[in-house]
């Protein structure tokens, strides 16, 4: 196992689990809470197909360590530089070519949420808590978390994000945070059943091909997508066996 600042890494088959571990509430101790480059690293392992994100123990993640946030505000060129490097690493596992699912168990709060929103899918367990408390500190979300949160809830976000109020996992399923949530008390056997389902049959090329023609359906023009979607799809028909039954 691996580890950088509060996060370590771990392979099992084709899946790597990426968790996050600082006491009971898995606080961040500063914005860009581990190593870029060790993250890269870990991602680009030979014949890796997934990742999972999870916080050890009860909870995902509370978010910021409030008491090292404000010594980080004192001067503002560290805290921009912290929050810059934040936004590097979300922005990092966002852009992966290939999935990563939240595994959310207990509070997923300010910092913690912001995480888990980078991620392409996330499935909680029924007890799973969401808020972005920022306001209530006079504060918003700065790692992306206003805009990635509108993208999955359009105006609803206002409200989500300046009342601070704190819903409970069926709720924000029904509010689109979320995509599964899980009967048991962990919600890590679903996410990882629904990652396998996803990519176990499936080649890297194939994977990392539709990971990119759906990113560049946010990202790009229509055209631009449309026009990257069919050269991916060409790439990879070229070296397809196509079988005909007789």
């Amino acid at each position: 196992m691996n580890q950088s600042n509060i996060a370590s890494w771990e392979r099992i088959g084709d899946i790597g689990y990426l968790s996050i571990s600082n006491g009971k509430e898995n606080y961040l101790i500063k914005p860009d809470f581990l190593n870029l480059d060790l993250l890269k690293k870990w991602s680009s392992e030979e014949g890796l197909k997934g990742i999972i994100i999870r916080g050890v123990g009860r909870n995902f993640s509370a978010g910021a360590d409030i008491e090292n946030l404000k010594k980080l505000a004192e001067d503002k060129n560290n805290l921009s530089d912290s929050m810059n490097k934040g936004k590097e690493i979300l922005n990092f596992i966002e852009d992966l070519p290939i999935p990563v699912i939240a595994v959310i168990n207990g509070v997923c709060f300010g910092g913690g949420m912001e995480i888990a929103l980078a991620c392409h899918m996330r499935v909680a367990s029924e007890r799973a808590l969401f808020a972005f408390p920022e306001a209530n500190h006079g504060l918003i979300p700065g790692l992306g978390g206003n805009y990635r949160l509108t993208q999955l809830m359009g105006k609803n976000a206002y409200e989500f994000i300046l009342n601070a109020d704190m819903v409970c996992a069926a709720e924000a399923q029904k509010l689109g945070i979320i995509n599964y949530v899980s009967e048991t008390k962990d919600a890590i056997e679903l996410a990882t059943e629904k990652l396998k389902s996803m990519v176990s049959e499936r080649s890297i090329e194939v994977i990392q091909s539709a990971m990119k023609a759906i990113g560049n359906s946010i990202k790009m023009s229509r055209e631009d997508a449309l026009s990257v979607e069919t050269e991916l799809f060409c790439n990879l028909a070229v070296n397809v066996n196509f079988h005909q039954k007789d």
